[in-house]
């Protein structure tokens, strides 16, 4: 077993609550998420709370993006941490969280993902080296954050 860590921040310029907003209700993923464009007929559904520890989110597609679960297990003001549950194309669950620390242009959001991989996943994950490929789809969601955070302000 290997375990893994991908970890980017970006300093998104809005506010902490614009951005803990977005990242907490998992309906607004749609406007940032960097895996939402990868299949536009991605089948999604939602569970348990609106927004917050509790809150649910199921997705399946096409082979990029696959299918899984993620749900919200805890949330503060500083720190939203997920549990994310891959069923295809390969099984595991990782662990998720958003580090949200105000600076003095706006929010410095840290994007975390951790998890163990073993078998198969392993060798895989050694061939793509997740760290980049991973790490990528967390720029351009960073990326997208910042889009989506500043869009309504005046």
């Amino acid at each position: 077993m290997a375990e893994f860590e991908v970890v980017r921040s970006a300093v998104i310029t809005a506010e902490p609550a614009r951005v803990h907003a977005l990242i907490n209700d998992l309906h607004e993923w749609i406007r940032w998420s960097p895996w939402e464009d990868r299949d536009p007929q991605m089948r999604r559904s939602y569970s348990g709370r609106n927004s917050g520890v509790g809150a649910r989110y199921a997705w399946s597609g096409n082979r990029t993006v696959g299918a899984g679960a993620m749900e919200i297990v805890d949330s503060a003001q500083r720190e939203i941490a997920l549990r994310l549950d891959f069923s295809k194309p390969m099984k595991a669950t990782n662990q998720v969280t958003f580090i949200l620390d105000p600076v003095e242009t706006g929010t410095e959001v840290t994007w975390r993902m951790t998890g163990t991989q073993s078998g198969l996943t392993a060798v895989i994950g050694k061939l793509l080296r997740m760290d980049r490929s991973v790490g990528r789809d967390f720029e351009n969601g960073l990326a997208r954050l910042q889009e989506a955070a500043t869009a309504d302000q005046t």
